[in-house]
């Protein structure tokens, strides 16, 4: 083993400094401003001492990941979902596919608990939970061909508890597409710029495809280069666009857009995955990363000061206008992506591990991309923090609540302990050039003010409207590339379950079943999201509030499969690796869950609701968000449906947990009854190298392996 060179001690002593003092100003900053940059240093130094020293200890010690082994994308290569794909270019794919709305919506949401809790579970979480769920359940799906999640589970926990995740896993997929679709179709209708920009990656992206496999195979900085040119012209084009009379051709209507949602995600799902997904991802994240890297510059370069308290009354009342309940456990759902979302897990099985060269690149790309979203999830809680709280409560409170005009939003801010004015809050929108910015939920506005806010003091308050609404087309391409990836890997999932009784359907790339199931799953999804865009409290938006549980849920499943796989394998004693997640995890969620079953408070508990609207439907009463006696009958039909889903998915989880539970017990009992689906060991003639850069050494067996092919 190679000794640290004091060099090396000295450089992460003070990395670990910077940490250190970023969260020592946090934690104990009392009534004096905070300056945003002391959240970026503690963020940045946590990240680097975790994926230096936690992932390499994973990665070596619990995994022990051999690069001599060849993986599903070598041995199975089938130019269809199976293909070696260049580390650079996976790891562009695989942070666009799990970075969807969750970074960007979650912090921005529970800011209204001060900007300390949810740093803290955004950096912690990451960490220990997050990070180390995409990376084990990466590694494992690897070992097993690129099995779904919920495949590992029937095969690896059993018959009972597999078909209970498989059934959630597939169930919580559609439910999470719908809800990222919808905030496709919000952020793009009526907006030509974003469409434009958005529509334009797709040719490009086809393009860069056939440059790598046919043009220029394995030069991955030229077409880098192209990608990034092309993409830069497509956003300069996109304003335009929106300024000539070619806008009215890109002003797209919801019920369009739909449509067009629906095309795409098919589309994208049975082409070839190096010819339109792996590139249309890997180009959009030069995007979302580059953003995210120009926010933290320009927090550094400005030193905006947190408006926001470090901990709000909200926290410990549960009252709070944007959503109801306290800070345990509703911080920790609300905040997913970016500390620890189940849906990552189904990326990290599907389409992720059918890619892969090397298994010694499973911390760069499964550890590694989950911290740079929680970047994204930092700079997104900075982005809400910096802003007036008074305009912050303003936009992200329900009409129902603030009204619907400057005045009584200012009341309104007023009695939550803020104070705004309805001429400040006036100024706000039109310095942004929109109408008005009351009522903006979903996170999305918030944050392109935040945005506006960073970048117009380092570019100059002129261009303050331009980027709010790059900001908000730049969540649209983000939420995108999840929409795409999260398409192909719902097939997959539903291929696993349907050959379990047709065998053919076991051959993911047999194209009458990848055909048939692709247009499943985008009929689904594509279903609650058209009902959604057409009836305001229907379809998609009747499952919305289900979301976070069943994000965190499915995280359950995936922390339980990983437990119980290291387990078995003979890792007993790291199981604590993934076993402490679960464990808070599960607490977490179905405490939460039974909140949002039982509770006796109508903000909280949806059978709870359900009784007062009711009761109101009784009285002869129309109460709000519902306008209309109509509306009010909806409402009872969602809050019963999202209670009895709840419950259902809740139980399922248990189920799944218990199951996994009792194979580890029976498996330490008896070791050798157990049995593990491992692909059996085949020797890799693969090169390439293990992280973003290459060694000395892997630079030599790079030159050797190109003289010997010719």
């Amino acid at each position: 083993m190679r000794s640290t060179s004091p060099r090396t001690v000295v450089v992460w002593i003070l990395v670990a400094l910077v940490g250190a003092t970023g969260w020592a100003v946090l934690a104990l900053s009392r009534g004096e401003d905070v300056s945003a940059a002391w959240m970026v240093a503690a963020a940045l130094g946590s990240y680097a001492i975790a994926y230096r020293f936690y992932a390499k200890f994973i990665a070596r010690r619990v995994l022990k990941v051999d690069r001599t082994r060849a993986t599903p994308a070598e041995r199975l290569d089938n130019g269809i979902d199976f293909h070696p794909t260049d580390r650079r270019v996976l790891l562009g794919h695989h942070f666009a596919a799990i970075a969807g709305a969750g970074p960007l919506v979650g912090p921005v949401l529970a800011a209204q608990m001060g900007y300390l809790p949810g740093t803290i579970w955004i950096v912690a979480g990451v960490i220990f939970a997050g990070a180390v769920q995409d990376m084990v359940v990466l590694f494992c799906s690897t070992r097993r061909d690129g099995r779904s999640l919920g495949q590992m589970a029937r095969e690896e926990i059993g018959p009972f508890g597999g078909a209970a995740a498989l059934l959630a896993a597939f169930a919580i997929m559609i439910i999470l597409l719908g809800v990222l679709a919808l905030v496709i179709v919000n952020a793009l209708a009526e907006s030509p710029w974003g469409t434009f920009s958005i529509a334009m990656t797709v040719p490009i992206a086809l393009l860069m495809g056939f440059y790598l496999r046919v043009l220029r195979p394995g030069r991955v900085s030229e077409v880098s280069l192209i990608g990034i040119a092309l993409l830069l012209l497509a956003l300069v084009a996109g304003r335009w666009v929106a300024e000539s009379s070619w806008a009215e051709a890109f002003t797209l209507a919801p019920s369009t857009l739909v449509i067009c949602l629906v095309v795409y995600g098919f589309v994208a799902s049975v082409l070839p995955v190096w010819m339109l997904l792996a590139p249309r991802d890997y180009l959009s994240t030069f995007m979302k990363i580059g953003t995210i890297a120009l926010l933290a510059l320009g927090v550094v370069f400005s030193l905006p000061t947190l408006k926001m308290d470090a901990v709000t009354e909200f926290a410990s009342r549960g009252d709070g206008p944007v959503f109801a309940g306290s800070l345990f456990p509703f911080v920790f759902i609300t905040i997913a992506c970016g500390a620890l979302s189940g849906f990552h897990a189904l990326i990290s099985s599907g389409t992720t591990p059918k890619m892969i060269q090397k298994e010694s690149q499973i911390r760069m790309i499964g550890y590694g991309s989950m911290l740079m979203e929680s970047s994204v999830a930092v700079m997104a809680l900075i982005a809400a923090c910096i802003i007036d709280p008074g305009l912050y409560f303003a936009m992200n409170a329900p009409a129902g609540v603030i009204g619907d005009s400057v005045q009584s939003a200012s009341q309104a801010v007023a009695g939550f302990g803020y104070t705004i004015s309805p001429e400040d809050l006036a100024a706000a929108a039109k310095a942004v050039e929109e109408e008005s910015l009351l009522s903006r939920t979903g996170g999305a506005p918030t944050l392109a003010v935040g945005v506006s806010e960073i970048f117009s003091k380092v570019t100059g308050d002129g261009l303050r409207a331009f980027w709010y609404h790059f900001a908000i087309m730049f969540e649209a391409l983000f939420i995108l590339t999840a929409l795409d990836a999260g398409t192909r890997v719902g097939r997959f999932m539903l291929q696993d379950m349907l050959g379990n009784v047709y065998k053919p359907f076991r051959n993911i790339s047999w194209k009458p079943g990848l055909v048939l199931t692709s247009a499943i799953v985008v009929a689904l999804w594509g279903y609650f999201l058209w009902v959604g865009v057409h009836e305001p409290l229907g379809g998609i938006n009747q499952l919305f509030p289900v979301f976070g549980i069943a994000n965190q849920l499915l995280a359950a499943v995936a922390l339980a499969v990983c437990t119980t796989l290291l387990v078995k394998s003979g890792r007993l004693k790291w199981a604590w690796v993934t076993g402490v997640p679960l464990i808070w995890d599960a607490t977490v969620t179905l405490t939460a869950s039974w909140q949002k079953v039982f509770s006796s408070d109508p903000r909280v508990g949806f059978f709870q609701q359900r009784a007062n609207y009711q009761d109101g439907i009784d009285a002869g009463k129309v109460l709000p968000p519902a306008k209309t006696m109509d509306d009010m009958h909806t409402v009872v039909t969602n809050s019963t449906v999202d209670g009895v889903l709840t419950a259902a998915l809740a139980l399922l989880i248990v189920i799944v947990i218990a199951d996994a539970a009792w194979v580890c017990v029976r498996h330490i009992r008896n070791p050798e009854a157990s049995r593990l689906s491992e692909t059996p060991y085949v020797e890799s003639k693969l090169v390439a190298p293990d992280g973003l850069f290459a060694t000395p050494q892997e630079k030599l067996e790079l030159a050797a392996e190109a003289e010997r092919v010719p």
